[in-house]
């Protein structure tokens, strides 16, 4: 059987990439990455972060092609179920689906107003007003799940949802959003992540001049 591949955009803007490469590399599986070329314009809708629907990340797994996210954390899940990408119990399973799903369909206005660049980080930065409450929204979901299973990642161990919320621990790191620390010692455990650590590596070897986002803040 060929080797899987895993179609990605850009390691430093791409945050659903960011999001299909981690589940790949949780499932363990073995895959060649295959990167898009950055002046496609078909594929600035990924990198400006504005749909998760388009067709990149690409998983293909022998006859299987799959892409989007949340649908490739589920092929993974169902070939795969050693690697554990939903956490042990019906309950904790549904609550994992839950928040993952949360947000892979929703929080448009903190992904338009906070675009992940692992390149960059502030000092400080003013949030328009409209992505106040997807902050908010964050901060009490990581705070539900690092209460209720002790952390220190969101369901105790990594999980799929980890690596669906990853790209926004760095979105709060580069524009200086301020986490009591139970939630910024979540983050901190995301960075330090052999495979986050693997990614941003990745991320900072671009050229700084791959794309220019257009993002109205």
């Amino acid at each position: 059987m060929a080797k899987a591949t895993l179609t990605i955009s850009s390691k430093n803007y791409g945050a659903w990439s960011l999001r299909g490469w981690l589940l790949c590399k949780m499932a363990g599986l073995d895959f060649d990455e295959v990167p898009v070329d950055m002046d496609d314009p078909d594929q600035r809708q990924e990198l400006l972060l504005l749909s998760p629907s388009v067709l990149v990340p690409r998983l293909v797994d022998g006859e299987v092609t799959v892409w989007d996210t949340l649908a490739i954390a589920n092929y993974l899940n169902e070939e795969y179920p050693e690697a554990k990408l939903l956490p042990e119990g019906k309950a904790k399973r549904a609550h994992c689906r839950a928040v993952s799903g949360e947000i892979h369909s929703g929080f448009y206005n903190l992904r338009s107003a906070l675009p992940m660049n692992l390149k960059a980080q502030h000092k400080s930065f003013k949030i328009f007003s409209g992505a106040r409450p997807d902050v908010e929204r964050v901060k009490e979901i990581w705070t539900e799940c690092l209460d209720a299973y002790g952390g220190p990642f969101l369901f105790g161990r990594p999980t799929m949802a980890d690596a669906m919320w990853a790209p926004v621990c760095t979105r709060f790191r580069t524009y200086a959003v301020p986490l009591e620390p139970k939630l910024q010692a979540y983050c901190d455990t995301v960075f330090e992540w052999d495979l986050m650590k693997e990614w941003t590596e990745g991320a900072m070897a671009e050229p700084d001049e791959i794309v220019e986002l257009e993002v109205e803040f």
